[in-house]
């Protein structure tokens, strides 16, 4: 006690200046460190098409209203003469390319047009920091506005993008002629699921995928940091910076419950495979069963990908 009261008594005390002086110090490095630790965290910024050191834009796109472009692809007979214009949301890792493409035919018998767009920050479309639920379907909106498809058009979203879908249900309900979802993703932490179901299809998941989908939902800032690490429990869905977005839009809290939407003023269709290993099937029915106005169509023995289906593209697309 001595020693260290002899060391105080012999240790000049700090000025005022020097005080401020260190904490300015500890300041810069406490910001310092705030920029590595977020450096660490955040993806990289994407590389964007049309611009220096990014890719060709070679599709045809539009420009939104924030100034995004989104990138799309037409099928089927000309707008102009179409009777039915579907505006098309792809899944996870796709891109515009992946319309479900009614034949020939069938598309030209029923008048149908679809037009299939890269989602932000997929292909050439450019990325959009602040992508949610609701963006999704607005830029469906935007898209169908900028072709003059007119007041109403169809949607139809597979897998994950099927988020554009409910957004487009929720948020622009009367600019939807018919709406079509093939094996459309669930979010676990929905309010309208039973916990105990939700949890035992969770529970299916593989261990990695659960990780990364509850850093998703609870910490969606650090998402990108934790895939990148090889020590840490992470799924296997790639690095690609939208591929993460995707993940804490589709897995993140959303602003609503799908199974609590009123009765849209247009038929609504969901189709889904018995033997789907990502989505759990017996979450889907739940769904379905909440919404009574809902038109479920369960196929046997099918799994995920319902675009292999034989002939479900002309049931679907028309």
């Amino acid at each position: 006690m001595a020693e260290r009261l002899l060391w105080a008594s012999t240790t000049p005390a700090m000025s005022g200046g020097e005080k401020i002086r260190g904490m300015g110090a500890m300041g810069t490095l406490v910001g310092q460190l705030g920029e590595l630790l977020s450096r660490a965290v955040m993806p990289p910024p994407p590389r964007v098409c049309g611009t220096p050191g990014g890719p060709p834009v070679t599709a045809p796109r539009v420009r939104l209203s924030d100034g995004r472009h989104l990138a799309y692809e037409e099928s089927g007979v000309p707008k102009e003469a179409a009777r039915y214009k579907i505006v098309f949301s792809h899944g996870f890792t796709g891109s515009r390319l992946d319309s479900l493409r009614a034949s020939p035919e069938v598309a030209e018998e029923l008048g149908v047009y679809m037009v299939a767009f890269d989602r932000a920050g997929y292909g050439e479309s450019d990325p959009n920091p602040n992508r949610t639920v609701k963006s999704a379907a607005l830029d469906m909106a935007e898209l169908a506005d900028a072709l003059g498809l007119g007041d109403k058009f169809y949607v139809v979203g597979v897998s994950l993008g099927s988020h554009a879908v409910w957004g487009a249900l929720r948020y622009i309900p009367e600019r939807i002629a018919g709406a079509v979802m093939m094996a459309p993703v669930v979010n676990y932490w929905w309010p309208g699921f039973p916990a105990e179901a939700a949890a035992a299809a969770y529970g299916r998941q593989s261990y990695g995928d659960q990780w990364a989908l509850r850093v998703s939902h609870h910490a969606p800032a650090i998402l990108h940091w934790w895939m990148d690490q090889s020590w840490l429990p992470t799924s296997t869905v790639g690095i690609n910076e939208s591929y993460y977005r995707d993940m804490t839009v589709m897995f993140g809290k959303w602003e609503f419950d799908p199974m609590a939407l009123p009765e849209p003023p247009c038929p609504v269709h969901i189709w889904q495979g018995d033997e789907d290993g990502l989505v759990p099937v017996a979450l889907q029915r739940h769904v379905a069963g909440k919404l009574g106005w809902v038109n479920y169509h369960e196929l046997p023995g099918t799994g995920h990908f319902l675009s292999a289906v034989p002939g479900l593209g002309d049931t679907v697309g028309c």
